[in-house]
């Protein structure tokens, strides 16, 4: 699959087998700017101006989760405009048990895949994007002015029943673990439903 952000309040997920789209992703309230893939391809993020990030099944088009930005400090922006906190980018690390956003309202946040708020922030101007280092411990931001930062990230050792997850979903859909006959909680697991 091939996701594509183009601006509008949706996300395309394309075949790459027949080229052909696969299904619109709606769920935003704004223009979607940036998408990324978990390393196991079993998620997806997409991030928008509506300052949300919502978390899909790209296999099923769920919308696992929304993670919302609010500002940390209304000091940051005297001016206080309604898209202060509007995305520029997402992207998932190496693992695939963080997330990192830039946004507008001059922070890098890391999240965690499991929680609801951020676990880390780092103070960044002019944010358009930013990247995982390939082996995880670092964050390449750019800026609208041409820069590039580099940030420490958190580095985690992942456990035993998240490397199987990750092992196992990159090679079987949402469906083929729901046809499975395991318990319903190892589905739920498996296709991230238990966060």
């Amino acid at each position: 699959m091939l996701c594509s952000a183009a601006g509008e309040k949706s996300a395309l997920l394309w075949s790459m087998r027949s080229y052909t789209l696969i299904r619109k992703l709606e769920g935003h309230q704004s223009s979607v700017v940036s998408c990324d893939f978990s390393p196991d391809s079993a998620l997806l993020v997409t991030a928008s101006y509506d300052a949300c990030v919502i978390m899909w099944d790209p296999y099923t088009g769920e919308q696992l989760r929304t993670l919302r930005h609010v500002p940390l400090y209304s000091v940051l922006d005297s001016s206080s405009e309604i898209h202060t906190s509007s995305l520029r980018s997402v992207c998932f690390s190496p693992e695939g048990l963080y997330l990192a956003t830039v946004a507008d309202d001059r922070l890098l946040r890391i999240w965690a895949l499991e929680l609801r708020s951020p676990v880390a922030f780092a103070p960044m101007t002019n944010g358009l994007c930013c990247m995982y280092f390939p082996h995880g411990g670092f964050i390449a931001t750019g800026t609208r002015d041409g820069h590039v930062q580099f940030w420490t990230a958190p580095r985690v050792l992942s456990s035993l029943k998240h490397l199987c997850r990750k092992a196992l979903r990159t090679f079987l859909t949402t469906y083929q673990v729901l046809a499975l006959p395991i318990p319903r909680k190892l589905k739920e697991f498996l296709t991230y439903r238990t966060f």
